[in-house]
């Protein structure tokens, strides 16, 4: 078996050409018989190319064919803008609503928003399950990813339970058919950053039977924030059994250790977003307490991938996941508002969260030749399990001097206030045809969800159950051009289980919340030019969440009368690599609305830009030597309510740069040997990220963007 761990589907070798170390050629034009094309010849050792994705349809399809908003962002993008977490990688899709807090604050979390909607992340293929109450959510270091696919759009008709604004799917590294290979880089940076990253990989018998792969990261870093910083140890071993046989199977572990990661507070909106009395706090405020701060993070997992091949037509894969997630978390955050003499009233809170997750997804798929007509089936049956403990902690903290702060108070103890055991499942059958004529593709998607969910409060003495089965289904139609265009119009759904006590009279009786549902009309145009890896892709979108549970005022109760909108306009255009260039480009423009409120989502922006471009001189005395930049844009955001009205985050543009280059050009005894540097807001402009700002509660809180923050490396591969 080849490669890298496909975003849902590993292996799948639809086509030769897709496999690792070969001379592939790319496609000009539909074919319905296979995903091939063929002129321009491209190298390509363990990648998939940048224009071909599986997230839409869990099995490898160009993007020109996929009738529905893919953005891939490949390792070696990452490794050129110097990625270091999930929210730098995904900045420069169309759509997102990148860095809720910041960018420089809360990066224990990857939080942004995609169409207006925070989505989930899938990683190999399966849901990396959040815990009840969000604290012990695993991260997923970057050192380990091979991809990222961004999927826009609902997809539960494949996925189950997700978001409206779609999900982000993740690849990690697998053992590749090279025989030996590996790489070394140290990375040195502001804020005292360092990181040592080691991978190691190749055939573990002479015949390629058995291949492994190791690697891992130590690294650690200050924060912008004063006195706050990160640690992290990781290693992930991987071995796969099978070779070029019908048969593979590749087991993949993990292990990751954060002894701390920064902090999760942010300024008052007052003296941040907002001129106070006494001007603005640096960007450098911390309003914590420096012996009381913790963050504290273990998890593990295990994953199997099995593939079978019966013949040239169908195959069977299955693979599975077990995960354990452990979070100790205790800090002081400012409460966002002003006492009468000017301090800052400060609250203490605490958690302690374990959970375990199980999740499942097994298929079938195959060609089928009717007539004219050619069929790629593939049917499914895919389970989820966690268990969730989580003690909630609660206290007072002193009052802070925002002008003189003190970051060493005596904090008194906490009491508890929550005392939550979760237990849920969700079972899921699915079945997809995609069908295919000339240059016509047409796909129909259909799954049934089962969702059970039990959640114990042992403080209240509260006992909740959910017990919800949805049907969603996705429709769509393509026609690609021996040209190169590819007009496209899709339809589909998802669904999002919720928690909430709700009554449909007037608080007589009551139930549990049954689960939102979403729906997406999108239609657009995608051209790839034939030969080449440039596509460029249009698509306007309108999504309805419905379902939506919305307070009847402070009774403790809801209803399920909330409705909200998203509709945008979205451009990309991609090429990597292209006559030595690599370029992003994208625009979009969205107005995203709750009717129960008459605004927007809370956090959401209006829309986004950005340019990356570079380029390595093929030949002269530089030859091997990259330079780029890009220009990330940032429309205004709406924030909430706060005590002056609607909150409205100024629209902002930052400049990256990036540098890289080849020391084998200098001498043939540094063969192997590469040096590059990166800088993140280049200019290093002084502006708001985000808010969150809460009126009814008097909470207004502001996060200030990352900061200039450069880093250089030396790496050494073979």
């Amino acid at each position: 078996m080849t490669g890298e761990a496909m975003a849902a589907d590993v292996v799948e070798k639809q086509a030769p050409s897709h496999r690792a170390g070969r001379t592939i050629a790319k496609p000009a034009k539909a074919n319905p018989k296979k995903h091939t094309e063929d002129p321009e010849k491209v190298e390509v050792h363990g990648r998939r190319l940048s224009t071909i994705a599986s997230s839409a349809t869990k099995s490898d399809t160009p993007l020109v064919e996929t009738a529905q908003s893919v953005t891939v962002v490949t390792r070696n993008e990452m490794d050129v803008r110097g990625v270091l977490n999930l929210n730098q990688a995904v900045r420069y899709a169309a759509g997102i609503t990148s860095d809720l807090r910041g960018g420089g604050v809360g990066t224990r979390y990857d939080q942004f928003a995609l169409r207006g909607f925070t989505v989930p992340t899938f990683l190999d293929g399966l849901k990396l399950q959040d815990s009840a109450t969000g604290y012990a959510v695993a991260q997923t270091d970057t050192s380990r990813l091979d991809r990222v696919e961004i999927l826009k759009g609902p997809a539960s008709a494949l996925y189950g339970q997700s978001s409206p604004g779609g999900l982000v799917a993740l690849s990690s590294k697998l053992p590749t058919e090279q025989r030996f290979y590996g790489g070394v880089t140290t990375t040195g940076g502001s804020f005292d950053l360092y990181r040592v990253d080691a991978d190691v990989g190749g055939y573990a018998t002479d015949n390629g039977f058995v291949r492994y792969r190791l690697y891992g990261t130590v690294n650690g870093q200050h924060s912008q924030l004063a006195r706050t910083g990160s640690r992290r140890f990781s290693i992930s071993p991987s071995f796969t059994f099978g070779g070029d046989g019908p048969t593979t199977l590749t087991l993949l572990g993990n292990y990751q250790y954060d002894p701390e990661n920064g902090t999760y507070g942010g300024a008052p909106l007052v003296g941040s977003l907002k001129r106070a009395s006494f001007g603005y706090l640096p960007r450098d405020f911390y309003d914590g307490d420096v012996p009381f701060e913790k963050f504290n993070r273990r998890q593990g997992s295990i994953t199997y991938i099995l593939n079978h091949r019966f013949n040239k037509d169908w195959s069977f894969s299955t693979r599975g996941r077990y995960d354990d997630i452990k979070t100790i978390y205790r800090s002081v955050y400012n409460s966002g508002y002003y006492n009468e003499d000017g301090t800052l009233p400060r609250s203490a809170f605490g958690t302690n969260e374990h959970t375990h997750n199980l999740a499942f997804d097994s298929q079938f798929k195959g060609h089928v030749q009717t007539g004219p007509l050619s069929h790629t089936m593939m049917f499914g049956f895919d389970y989820m399990q966690q268990s969730a403990a989580e003690q909630g902690f609660y206290g007072k903290a002193p009052d802070m001097d925002v002008l003189h702060p003190d970051y060493h108070m005596t904090i008194p103890a906490m009491s508890p206030y929550v005392n939550y055991q979760t237990d849920s499942h969700q079972i899921g059958v699915y079945g997809q045809d995609e069908i295919r004529w000339r240059g016509l593709v047409l796909t129909g998607s259909l799954r049934n969800d089962w969702y059970r969910s039990h959640q114990v409060e042992h403080i209240y003495n509260t006992d909740t159950r959910q017990n919800p089965s949805q049907i969603t289904w996705r429709a769509s139609g393509l026609y690609h051009f021996n040209f190169g265009l590819s007009p496209y119009i899709s339809y589909s759904t998802s669904f999002q289980p919720q928690s909430g006590s709700v009554s449909s009279d007037g608080g007589h009786t009551f139930r549990q919340a049954d689960p939102s549902m979403g729906k997406q009309l999108e239609g657009g145009l995608k051209y790839q030019i034939p030969g080449t890896s440039v596509l460029l892709t249009a698509a306007g979108f309108h999504i309805e969440q419905t379902n939506v549970l919305v307070g009847v005022g402070n009774l403790g109760y809801s209803v399920e009368s909330g409705k909200v909108h998203s509709d945008g306009f979205e451009f990309e255009a991609h090429a990597e690599p292209y006559k030595n260039l690599m370029i992003t480009a994208a625009v979009s423009v969205q107005k995203v609305r709750d009717d129960s409120t008459g605004k927007p989502l809370i956090q959401s922006g209006k829309g986004n830009a950005s340019l990356f471009a570079f380029y390595t001189l093929p030949s002269g005395p530089l030859k091997g030597f990259g330079f780029g930049g890009g220009m990330r844009y940032s429309a205004k955001a709406y924030g909430g309510e706060a005590s002056y009205g609607s909150v409205w985050v100024p629209q902002y543009a930052v400049f990256d740069g990036s540098l890289k280059y080849d020391l084998s050009n200098l001498s043939p005894s540094l063969r192997g040997w590469t040096a590059a540097a990166s800088v993140r807001n280049l200019f290093n402009k002084n502006y708001i990220g985000n808010c969150l700002s809460y009126a009814s509660y008097g909470q207004e809180w502001c996060y200030y963007g990352e900061r200039r923050n450069a880093q250089g490396s030396i790496g050494f591969s073979w």
